[in-house]
C-alpha cells in the first residue's frame, strides 16, 4: 500500500504546470489524495447515519467530521508525512489544530462570510479553500515536524518510478 501511495502522489505531484514542482512539495499531493478520501467517507458516514440510522443531523455531521479527521490523521502520519514521532504529542497538536480549524475555518469564517451575503455554499466552499491550506501547512510544520529539521526545510523530491 505503500508503494502504491507514493506511485499515485507523485504521479499526480509531476502533473504540476510548469515549474510548481519545485515551489509545491510532493506531501502536498499527498494530502489532496488522502483528505479527499477522507471527506468522501464524512459525507458518506453523515448520510448514511442521517438518512438510514436517522441520527439528527448535527449528531451525522458530528460523527462523520470525527471519523474522517481519525481516518486523516493516520493516513497522513503513515503514509504522507512518514511521521516517527510520539504519537501522543502529535495527537495532542492534531487536536488543537482540529480545534481551530472547526471552529475558526468551518464554522467561524464561513458564517462570517455569509453574513456579509455570500450564499451559504460559495461562502463554505471559500472557507474549505482556506482550510485545506491552513490544515496542510498544520500538519507539515506543527503536527508531523520532523525534530531538528528547519520550518522551511523543503521535502520536494523527484518522483517515484516503477521498478
Amino acid at each position: 500500500m505503500r508503494r502504491r501511495f507514493d506511485l499515485l502522489r507523485d504521479w499526480l505531484w509531476a502533473l504540476l504546470p510548469g515549474q510548481l514542482g519545485h515551489w509545491i512539495p510532493a506531501t502536498a499531493s499527498g494530502y489532496v489524495l488522502i483528505n479527499s478520501f477522507t471527506f468522501s467517507v464524512d459525507i458518506a458516514l453523515m448520510t448514511v447515519l442521517f438518512r438510514v440510522v436517522g441520527l439528527p443531523y448535527p449528531v451525522s455531521v458530528s460523527l462523520g467530521f470525527l471519523v474522517a479527521f481519525a481516518l486523516a490523521y493516520v493516513l497522513n502520519r503513515a503514509l504522507n508525512f512518514e511521521s516517527h514521532g510520539a504519537v501522543g504529542r502529535e495527537l495532542i497538536r492534531y487536536g488543537l489544530v482540529v480545534a481551530v480549524n472547526y471552529f475558526g475555518l468551518v464554522v467561524g469564517l464561513s458564517t462570517a462570510l455569509k453574513s456579509t451575503g455570500m450564499h451559504f455554499q460559495v461562502a463554505r466552499v471559500t472557507a474549505a479553500c482556506v482550510e485545506a491550506v491552513f490544515m496542510y501547512c498544520s500538519l507539515r510544520w506543527f503536527v508531523f515536524r520532523r525534530t531538528g529539521a528547519s520550518p522551511v526545510e523543503t521535502d520536494v523530491a523527484a518522483p517515484a518510478t516503477l521498478p
